[in-house]
This record gives structure tokens, C-alpha cells and sequence, in this order.
């Protein structure tokens, strides 16, 4: 790496500094999950990025919890007859490597080709549990939109979308066109996303991070005050919320123990920094 060259380049390098905390979880004792490929797909520059970002144990246990309830949420609508998975911005995910998922189940990421060339050259010799289809997209052209869901939709009876750390990314304007044409499309019946509280985005803005993320244009923008309901003019319905707090605090962290007898005391809908939420239509 160059001097003179910024840790964080584009948003295909918080890709590296995520997969950094699934390999920390992965060979930590008792781990809740493991992806045996992470330290790999992470890299030197994923390391980096999370030494300078800092969080150390609370980092790790966010995108451990993160983790684990999107894991639980798909297998759940796996189980109830979904035939394939869509992962949107599926950066350096390697869940049909290490879930044990039905082999007659489609799964299908689309993002950009930099980290698919980059994920496709450590899998090569490795085998998926089940189909795997992998799309260099932009989905934010439309044109581009349009044309894979069309061919997706022709082949899928109900089909799951997996967006795990994009929303927050987009202009809420930008996320509610997504919603609205994810809801045009009947095969698609449930979306499972994370979202996030409007404090969020006030203390990344003055944090070290929020400044290295907008310096590559890179940004936490999405975080409704209206939480789950900023979804249901476009026709998504939230079925199942889960807080990553109360989630952490249940598995045993002390640390959110106390951070949720401080912050987290109402309902579900009602969580104060980040949940995992599952869609319907």
C-alpha cells in the first residue's frame, strides 16, 4: 500500500474490515459461527482497518450478533419453502460455504466486480452447500435493476432478499426506490436488512471512522426517525425485529448488559442503536 494512499478507498474496503471481526468470531472459544475463509478474504488491508477503526471486543460482538440473527432468519424462511436467497452487496459473504443449506437452494450475490474477482479467487477450489450464482451489478441503475430481476424472477417461486450492511449506505430517497421495486416483484416475499437508529449516523459523523468513511465518499446516510415504518408506504411489513443489544446481552456480553440496562428498555421497534429486521409483502 502507498504512502500517501487512504486506508479506505471505497466501500468495497469496510467488506474487509467486516470479514476481520466473522474471522475474529470464527477462532474465538465456543464461536457462534464459523467462516473459515474471513482471515483470508479480510487481508492485511482488513486488518489494518480494523485496528484503525478500533471498537476491539464491542466491534466484534455487534458484527458477531449481526451475524448470527441474519443467519437464524434465513434459515428460518429457508425452512418454510424459500428457493433461493438474494444477497445484495454480498461483498466477501461466505454463507453458502459455511451454513448447511439445502442443495437444491439457489443462492445469488450481486455487486460490483472487485470483490467478487476477489472472492472468487479464494473459493475456487472450495465447494458451496448449494447453488451459487454470482452477478457484477450495479444496482444502482436502474436498467441494471430491471434486467436482473427479470431474469431472476423467471426461474425463482419465492425468493428472500439479503441486503446485510447496504441500506445504511444509501439516500433514504435512494433506499425507498429500492423497497418500492422489490415490492413490485411477487416472487420476492420477505427482505431481511439491518437497520439503524438516527443516533447512529450522529455519532459516526463525529467519530474517526465517519471521517475516514466520508473521505472515500463513503457514508452512513440511512437511519429513519420512524424506524420499520419508513418501509411501509412502498408495502413492506416488518414481521420479526430483533435488537442487536438485547441480542448481545443475552448471549453474555457484559459490556451490552450495561449498555442495555442504560439504553435498552422498551419494545423491539422501540431499540436504541441497531436491529435486524425481516420484511414481508
Amino acid at each position: 500500500m502507498a504512502a500517501d494512499e487512504p486506508l479506505i478507498r471505497s466501500v468495497a474496503d469496510t467488506a474487509r474490515w467486516v470479514a476481520v471481526y466473522r474471522a475474529r468470531e470464527t477462532e474465538r472459544p465456543g464461536a457462534l459461527f464459523k467462516d473459515l475463509f474471513a482471515r483470508r478474504l479480510a487481508g492485511e488491508r482488513g486488518e489494518r482497518i480494523a485496528k484503525v477503526m478500533g471498537g476491539g471486543r464491542g466491534a466484534t460482538w455487534f458484527f458477531t450478533v449481526r451475524t448470527t440473527l441474519i443467519d437464524r432468519m434465513l434459515m428460518e424462511e429457508i425452512a418454510a419453502g424459500a428457493d433461493m436467497v438474494i444477497n445484495l452487496a454480498a461483498g466477501l459473504d461466505c454463507r453458502p460455504y459455511r451454513m448447511q443449506l439445502p442443495p437444491g437452494l439457489t443462492w445469488v450475490e450481486v455487486d460490483m466486480g472487485e470483490l467478487i474477482d476477489e472472492k472468487e479467487a479464494v473459493l475456487v477450489n472450495e465447494k458451496p452447500n448449494c447453488r451459487v450464482e454470482r452477478y457484477r451489478r450495479d444496482l444502482a441503475q436502474p436498467e441494471a435493476r430491471n434486467e436482473l430481476f427479470a431474469e431472476l424472477g423467471a426461474r425463482a417461486k419465492r425468493a428472500v432478499i439479503l441486503s446485510e450492511g447496504l441500506v445504511m449506505y444509501l439516500k433514504p430517497d435512494d433506499v425507498l426506490a429500492l423497497a418500492q421495486h422489490l415490492a413490485a416483484q411477487p416472487w420476492i416475499r420477505e427482505w431481511i436488512l439491518d437497520l439503524y437508529r438516527p443516533r447512529i449516523l450522529r455519532r459516526n459523523y463525529r467519530s474517526r471512522m465517519g471521517r475516514m468513511l466520508r473521505d472515500a465518499n463513503v457514508e452512513f446516510q440511512f437511519a429513519p426517525a420512524e424506524g420499520v415504518k419508513f418501509f411501509e408506504p412502498a408495502g413492506w411489513r416488518c414481521a420479526e425485529i430483533k435488537s442487536t443489544l438485547r441480542e448481545a446481552a443475552r448471549i453474555g456480553s457484559f459490556m451490552f448488559r450495561v449498555f442495555r440496562f442504560l439504553f435498552e428498555r422498551g419494545p423491539d421497534e422501540q431499540f436504541a442503536w441497531s436491529a435486524i429486521c425481516r420484511f414481508v409483502h
